[in-house]
């Protein structure tokens, strides 16, 4: 009996402490500017990939809530570890959006070990997620997620709510080859086929040459306008003009304070 006791306030103390932290209000974070609705916001997003400890996220979420205001024609959103997500979402200022960096192609809640739903996700009040990846869809100790699953899972996150970061882009031989664009079209065309019209508003198409990767190369402010402008291009005669020219594309691939200016 005291043994099975000691079992239950072992889990009720934990819950207890998680639902404090999940209903404490975020910071409140500053705009800066007005905003219209006339042209496409920038789309800044910080993807932290398979990193960062408690202290180091902590100091990392204070950097940010001191950052001041943004600018009203700026979203920033950070992709963070699912082990961070919780800790992320209760320190971090209200005016930067949390994505996850995966959800699975389950869209239901259920027997899928490993995996996190996309309706877990917008529980917790997640807003965004990360899919497509290069180093998904090349593979690190996995076969890799081809362009199917991809826009199987992007479908079951739009319908459970999210937004998402749709990720396209070529390896350096496949550029060098000038085949670039027949690549990123290979690897949206499942998306076109699954999503409505709709679906499209909470979609953002990043452009991340594989090449440039944590590599230090980055593209030229000339080559990421190129393949943008026929990204944009593709999606009028694939899709819709309207889409086309609502749709938010970003460059990603070794951006940084000194070339971010000229990408922009």
């Amino acid at each position: 009996l005291s043994s099975s006791l000691f079992v239950r306030f072992d889990h009720i103390f934990p819950l207890l402490f998680l639902e404090k932290l999940f209903t404490m209000p975020r910071p409140q974070g500053s705009s800066v500017g007005d905003f219209d609705g006339s042209t496409r916001k920038y789309l800044i997003g910080g993807n932290w990939k398979c990193n960062g400890t408690i202290e180091s996220v902590n100091a990392l979420v204070k950097i940010l809530n001191e950052a001041g205001p943004i600018p009203a024609n700026v979203e920033v959103v950070v992709g963070v570890p699912a082990i961070h997500i919780g800790l992320v979402l209760s320190t971090l200022r209200d005016d930067i959006e949390v994505a996850a960096q995966n959800c699975g192609a389950n869209a239901k809640c259920g027997a899928y070990t490993g995996e996190v739903c996309a309706t877990q996700l917008v529980d917790m009040g997640v807003t965004w997620v990360i899919l497509g990846h290069s180093e998904r869809r090349e593979g690190f100790e996995m076969a890799g997620e081809d362009s199917e699953l991809v826009a199987k899972k992007t479908k079951v996150a739009v319908d459970a709510g999210l937004k998402v970061q749709f990720c396209i882009g070529e390896k350096k031989e496949e550029r060098e080859a000038g085949i670039t664009m027949d690549v990123c079209s290979k690897q949206m065309e499942p998306l076109a086929k699954i999503l409505s019209t709709e679906d499209w508003a909470k979609i953002s198409i990043a452009y991340e040459p594989v090449w440039a990767i944590g590599t230090g190369l980055t593209a030229t402010p000339e080559m990421a306008q190129e393949t943008h402008a026929a990204v944009r291009a593709w999606i009028a005669d694939n899709v819709s003009k309207e889409v086309s020219e609502k749709v938010q594309i970003q460059y990603g691939g070794s951006m940084k304070g000194a070339n971010v200016q000229a990408l922009l």
